[in-house]
Formats: structure tokens, C-alpha cells, sequence
């Protein structure tokens, strides 16, 4: 795992002032993130716990809108180059490096946590290990916003990302995955991203089973 992550890490670590100010805009061109984004934070806050992560935070453009939504919100990134700049464009907030399968995060604290295109790079073997983190972080009930690029085929599609190397998902296949780890998805949204690589646009909204996460059952 550690190998494809510092590649990942090494990539968005010499892109950061380009990628910062491609997304400067907090999603005002991308109305269906926004407003799944935004339905995500209502959601949270209705729960009553407003503590949440966005993992893979980037420049933190998202946390700050999190934040604005009325979220505790806070950012983690594999990429110490992406944190350094999310300080410093956000010095509000907290921001830390961090790997998404060891998340500094205690268990069952949060109320949501939202992976914005954050799990695209992890090969599909390692991809329900990673959910398995996000459900320990989560409290009861919690949710989990994942955004990532679907394929119309049965099963995962590796492509030459723009950054580094990164995999499409057939939706259904993603939903399992997350009924694996103990998330019940109850609102999906597709669309077409007019993008050259043909892949739609897929946002899964999921909430923790209220008994907890699978390991802590009998």
C-alpha cells in the first residue's frame, strides 16, 4: 500500500499552487457536488454531531465550505505540501497529514466524513480496508460522502489520471463495497462530466448502521 501512496503523495506534492488554483472556487462551476456536498452537511448537523473529516482535503477548499455549512470540520491529507497550503489559505482551521487507512481520529467520533475524489488512487484490493477506517472513525448513524469517477463496466477500470494513476468504479460494485464495511447507501447522483475520458461523475451518500460498525456486533 505504502508504495502506490508516496507515489500518489510525491505527485500532488509538485502540482500544489496549479491544483489550488484550479479549485479556488469551492465547486461554484460544479452544482451537483456542491449541492450533494451541501446536502451531506445538513444531514450532519441534523444528526446532532457536527464534527467531520474531509479526507484527502487538498488545498482545503472543501473544509472551508464545510466549515461555512456549519460543520466542525477539519482536513486530512497524504500530501504535506497540500496541508502546508491549506494552513495557510485557511488559517482557521485545522489541517494534518495524514494516511487515509490510519486516520488520527479516535473511534466513533465523528459525524460524518466526506472523501471528495479522495480514494480514486487506491488499487481495488485496498479499497475495503480503507472504508474499514472511515466506519472506525464514524459514530453511530454517521455519514459518508464519497465522490469518484463510474464506469459503465463490471469491474474497476485503472487510467492514466492527469496526477498519478487512478481507477474508475461501476457503481454497484462501489455500493457493495460500502455494505461490506456496515454503510447502508441511501442516495446515489450521477452525471456526465462531458470529460474526455467518457467516465460519469458518481456521488454515494451512506450512513453507519446505528448498532456500529460490523466488527463490534455479536
Amino acid at each position: 500500500m505504502r508504495e502506490h501512496q508516496d507515489e500518489t503523495r510525491a505527485a500532488y506534492d509538485g502540482i500544489v499552487d496549479r491544483y489550488a488554483s484550479m479549485f479556488a472556487d469551492r465547486l461554484e462551476t460544479h452544482p451537483f457536488s456542491r449541492n450533494m456536498i451541501g446536502t451531506f452537511a445538513e444531514l450532519v448537523r441534523g444528526n446532532g454531531n457536527p464534527r467531520a473529516a474531509d479526507v484527502g482535503c487538498g488545498p482545503g477548499h472543501l473544509t472551508a465550505m464545510l466549515h461555512d455549512l456549519g460543520l466542525d470540520a477539519f482536513g486530512l491529507d497524504l500530501s504535506p505540501g497540500m496541508v502546508d497550503h491549506a494552513r495557510r489559505a485557511h488559517p482557521a482551521l485545522r489541517f494534518d497529514e495524514a494516511r487515509m487507512e490510519a486516520l488520527p481520529v479516535e473511534d466513533g467520533a465523528l459525524g460524518g466524513v466526506l472523501a471528495h475524489y479522495s480514494m480514486i488512487h487506491t488499487p481495488p484490493g485496498e479499497l475495503p480496508a480503507l472504508l474499514a477506517e472511515q466506519v472506525r472513525v464514524l459514530a453511530p448513524g454517521g455519514l459518508l460522502l464519497v465522490s469518484f469517477f463510474a464506469t459503465d463496466g463490471p469491474e474497476p477500470v485503472r487510467f492514466d489520471h492527469k496526477v498519478t494513476p487512478a481507477y474508475s468504479w461501476p457503481v454497484d460494485r462501489f455500493a457493495e463495497l460500502l455494505a461490506g464495511a456496515g454503510l447502508v447507501t441511501f442516495a446515489r447522483l450521477l452525471h456526465d462530466p462531458a470529460s474526455e475520458r467518457g467516465f460519469l461523475d458518481a456521488h454515494l451518500l451512506a450512513r453507519l448502521d446505528q448498532s456500529g460498525p460490523v466488527r463490534d456486533r455479536p
